[in-house]
């Protein structure tokens, strides 16, 4: 496996190549305005990873970085999949500083619970305890 840099610097983050993956490619983004994705990463911890000088993986923590966090947009691009960069972009999120104690961690997932039970991740011990409102096709239905 080539190494993947990861790194937290919102300057290195490729705007675009994000918002092209989360609008065309991802199941929860699709339609999201480039504006939505510029302020999303603006109000949030951003992991972004590298091979070379290209972008091939990001994932995003919106944390008060003292009690709770949640993890979104984690994606590898499809071409770079298979070589260990999700664990390796999780490890960079798990192990992060700021997000050390946190009394709650959660994120929303598909089809890709064998990753994140390898650093932890549970189905919610009580699920009649949460809820949410949910808007799946926001960014499609608009316009």
């Amino acid at each position: 496996m080539t190494e993947l840099r990861i790194t937290t610097d919102k300057a290195a983050i490729d705007v675009a190549l994000v918002h092209r993956f989360l609008s065309e490619s991802s199941t929860w983004g699709r339609g999201i305005p480039l504006v939505t994705v510029q302020r999303s990463i603006e109000h949030s911890l951003c992991f972004s990873g590298f091979i070379g000088a290209d972008q091939v993986a990001f994932a995003r923590v919106i944390s008060d970085h003292a009690t709770f966090a949640n993890l979104v947009d984690v994606f590898v691009l499809p071409e770079h999949r298979g070589r260990g960069y999700s664990k390796a972009l999780m490890q960079a999120v798990m192990g992060f500083p700021a997000l050390q104690g946190l009394r709650r961690f959660t994120l929303a997932t598909g089809d890709a619970h064998g990753l994140y039970e390898r650093f932890g991740f549970t189905a919610p011990l009580r699920p009649q305890s949460l809820m949410e409102r949910h808007f799946p096709n926001l960014y499609t239905s608009q316009g």
